[in-house]
């Protein structure tokens, strides 16, 4: 009788399923989905050996000010007192330990991420020479603030038509020496931050992708077009070139302004992850966080939806963002390159255990200072015990 009760069994089971899936595919055709996916070829992701080997050397890490703030994206340094912009719009001081708001560029209230466009996100952070900061107010635009009085300053709003266009996603920056430009990203002319997992997954070269500004003429030029979700942006040591991480496609692009007007070119490919922020090295290369991994062995989420845009448009009928987030998986990567962008080594926390959504590595006094998009921390890692 058992093999007359399992025919049943799948006869019974194939009607469900069947029953069950006509109307879901009928419902899922008829549902609009917010996102227009580009099929995009990535390689194969590079095999995590040799620098590259996974290894735990990331939960060495301290976590500092442990839910006295969220999401401390961008660090910077004036002598050895700290400043972050955190989720909730604000501009920090950090002094002996102690946490102090400065500014905020946009207004309450602060919540969710709904409310991110009203109250500001301030992501990439930079010190010029005259020690006032430089940030990149995702919402806002560019501003100049004073970490004495906390005054701030609008050197580009995102209202401004820049070649006929808002900027829309404004976030990192990088400034020369002297003070006088700074080259700044807009990830996309379609996207804002709160919406920055569409523009992963739809995959579009939508943006003017490195733009320059100059705080003297107050001219603001485009460089570069059509990038995939360009991201964090570092001057190299000798002010030669600008480099742009390429979120999307795993990559870091090089600018050379003069001589090559426009030349832009690959500096690393395929890497081992999604790069958000870079920054400078004291060895003279950079630093590189990674927003998610792909690992190799293993599974890539992205990979494996890169060139399926039907699977993703199916996926973003049915769900959120916040829920889709929760499946990439929490894999903390910080990578160090030469100046000539090969790998010199590299940090993992493979379940994010104590870092975790990590955004930047910022180098100062012999610790690495990790930032992040989410975590309601800021960790320290000493290079000296790694």
């Amino acid at each position: 009788g058992s093999t007359y009760s399992s025919k049943v069994f799948r006869v019974t089971f194939l009607t469900l399923a069947v029953s069950v899936a006509v109307p879901l595919l009928g419902v899922t055709v008829l549902l609009d989905c917010p996102i227009d996916p580009q099929p995009i070829s990535l390689k194969e992701p590079p095999l995590l050996t040799g620098v590259l080997e996974p290894n735990t050397k990331l939960r060495k890490a301290e976590r500092l000010w442990e839910n006295q703030l969220v999401g401390p994206e961008s660090i910077v340094n004036i002598g050895d007192v700290l400043f972050t912009g955190t989720a909730d719009g604000k501009i920090i001081k950090i002094e002996d330990g102690e946490i102090q708001t400065i500014a905020r560029i946009g207004h309450g209230p602060c919540g969710g991420r709904e409310d991110e466009p009203m109250c500001g996100r301030p992501l990439g952070m930079r010190v010029g020479p005259n020690n006032t900061l430089f940030v990149a107010d995702a919402y806002y635009g560019l501003y100049e603030v004073d970490p004495d009085t906390g005054e701030t300053k609008t050197l580009v709003s995102s209202k401004t038509l820049i070649e006929g266009q808002k900027l829309s996603f404004v976030n990192d920056l990088t400034v020369t020496r002297d003070g006088r430009k700074i080259y700044f990203t807009d990830s996309s002319s379609k996207w804002q931050r709160q919406d920055y997992l569409f523009l992963v997954m739809e995959g579009t070269d939508d943006g003017r992708h490195l733009l320059e500004y100059d705080t003297v003429t107050k001219e603001v030029k485009v460089l570069m077009v059509g990038l995939r979700f360009p991201n964090g942006v570092q001057l190299s040591p000798a002010e030669d070139f600008v480099l742009v991480q390429e979120t999307t496609m795993a990559r870091i692009r090089y600018y050379v302004s003069g001589l090559m007007k426009g030349g832009a070119d690959m500096f690393v490919e395929n890497m081992p992850g999604l790069p958000d922020n870079i920054r400078l090295s004291s060895s003279g290369g950079y630093w590189v966080a990674m927003a998610a991994v792909r690992p190799n062995p293993g599974f890539s989420l992205l990979d494996f939806l890169s060139e399926k845009p039907w699977i993703k448009r199916m996926i973003f009928k049915l769900l959120s963002q916040e829920t889709v987030a929760k499946f990439v998986p929490k894999y903390s990567l910080v990578v160090e390159l030469s100046e000539t962008g090969s790998y010199k080594r590299s940090f993992h926390d493979p379940n994010g255990v104590t870092v975790a959504y990590v955004s930047e590595a910022h180098e100062h006094n012999g610790h690495l200072y990790l930032g992040s998009f989410r975590s309601p921390y800021i960790c320290r890692l000493d290079l000296q015990h790694v």
